[in-house]
């Protein structure tokens, strides 16, 4: 097992308990350990893997400085997220894509209405937010456990 900065990332390997079965599991036992609940949101190596092939505004301007994305814990309706208004927080963008919504975010974090609680209210789920940094080396250390 190991942490990747202090943002609540762990990479470990698993082969008793499907990605469910784990999910209980950690919850269980943060909530054992910390005494309160704290959801978690599970990706493979193949699903960070795709999620960073899909991420639509890489091509657009190359900063990667103000992409991140936020991964759901579950899989939102379609009818929910044809409600999501983009016009929220111009310049913001963002792109529903699954299980991850894309987000460009030129003002930075701080200054975007888009925000966790929004799309965890509109798309009934919860979502954890990552900048694009963070998510490509948590998939670079990713596959490095994987091939070691």
């Amino acid at each position: 097992m190991e942490t990747y900065i202090q943002s609540g990332n762990i990479v470990f390997s698993s082969v008793q308990k499907t990605p469910e079965e784990l999910v209980r599991c950690l919850e269980n036992k943060i909530e054992k350990r910390f005494g309160f609940p704290v959801p978690a949101v599970l990706r493979t190596t193949e699903q960070l893997r795709q999620a960073v092939l899909n991420n639509p505004f890489l091509a657009d301007d190359g900063e990667v400085g103000i992409l991140h994305v936020l991964f759901l814990a579950s899989l939102p309706s379609p009818v929910d997220v044809e409600k999501l208004d983009p016009n929220r927080s111009v310049p913001d963008a963002f792109v529903s894509h699954g299980q991850e919504v894309y987000l460009r975010l030129p003002n930075g974090v701080a200054r975007t209405q888009l925000t966790n609680s929004y799309f965890d209210t509109r798309l009934r789920t919860i979502g954890t937010m990552r900048n694009w940094r963070t998510v490509t080396r948590l998939l670079e250390l990713m596959e490095e456990r994987d091939q070691g």
